[in-house]
């Protein structure tokens, strides 16, 4: 098997669509679906209409532009259920915007050393170009979030009432320190080496900052575990395969875009994803939980 699977890709972009489409249409909904999802979805569709005719602009901007869509269109999907979501609130749907590009930053550090993906194809302006990465960046803990609230909105992941066993605290020292290792052993490591550890780095954050979150009382999927309750965790966990196959189905036609360069099945792809960097997704949407609440628990402590 080698090249490009666009069909494979597609295919499961549908099945992923039609299976929570359909759950959405049997939900009971709380309220008509709003004209921010109508606008959201019309700019999605502009947007790939657009993107194949070649419309200059469009076809730099396309990432951007198809998650803007996105997130309006998944508010209002929350909103129609009676769910929760940081979107619905302006304040906290900027926070997260904001927030979300020097977090991003953090990974795009990583990669200056492990040079597991690179953009080709940004505007010979960096002025231009430097507005499609902050406005790209901006929208990727937004999505992730709106999707888990989405997720959880349609009835998946109910909470458990049965209680577990508590972590000790050497048990969360150990866990906190066993991500520590996760996150620099592949920038310690040589780089030809370190480039095939970035695995690592999407999983790493977690049991690195989750022990701080459960210590200073933030949301914390610990204290979650300890109470049955692992809705949290899994929401966040299926809303990174939602964005992850989103994210490269939107890429893969666009101009400006990024490719994966990391030494692992380069022959095996869907879109432009090895196909085992699809399994990256799912913990980095956890990932993106865990390190927005260790902000706020920092945040609230500092104040």
């Amino acid at each position: 098997m080698h090249g490009h699977h666009i069909g494979i890709g597609i295919t499961l972009l549908v099945l992923t669509i039609a299976f929570l489409g359909a759950k959405y249409a049997r939900a009971p909904r709380r309220r008509p679906f709003g004209r921010l999802g109508w606008l959201g979805l019309a700019v999605i569709v502009a947007a790939e209409i657009l993107l194949f005719l070649r419309t200059p602009g469009v076809t730099v901007f396309f990432t951007p532009i198809a998650w803007t869509g996105y997130l309006l269109l998944i508010r209002a999907l929350v909103e129609s259920l009676g769910g929760e979501s940081r979107l619905l609130s302006l304040p906290k749907a900027l926070a997260l915007a904001i927030w979300s590009v020097p977090l991003w930053l953090i990974f795009e550090a990583y990669n200056l050393r492990l040079k597991n993906w690179t953009y080709v194809g940004l505007p010979l302006s960096p002025l231009v170009a430097g507005l499609g990465y902050v406005w790209s960046f901006a929208t990727i803990w937004p999505a992730i979030f709106g999707t888990a609230d989405f997720l959880r909105s349609l009835g998946f992941f109910r909470k458990r009432s049965e209680p577990r066993h508590e972590w000790s605290a050497s048990t969360r020292v150990a866990t906190s320190l066993t991500g520590l290792v996760l996150v620099v052993l592949p920038v310690v490591l040589p780089a030809r080496i370190g480039s095939y550890l970035f695995a690592f780095v999407w999983v790493g954050f977690v049991p690195l900052l989750e022990p701080l979150n459960y210590h200073w009382c933030g949301h914390s999927l610990i204290r979650d575990a300890e109470r049955g309750d692992a809705s949290t965790f899994w929401s966040f966990f299926a809303a990174g395969w939602v964005c992850g196959i989103l994210w490269e189905f939107w890429n893969y036609w666009a101009a400006a875009k990024w490719l994966y360069v990391f030494p692992i099945l380069q022959n095996w792809k869907i879109f432009e994803m090895p196909i085992p960097g699809y399994l990256g997704f799912l913990p980095f949407a956890v990932e993106c939980f865990v390190m927005y609440e260790f902000l706020i628990v920092v945040k609230s402590r500092a104040l």
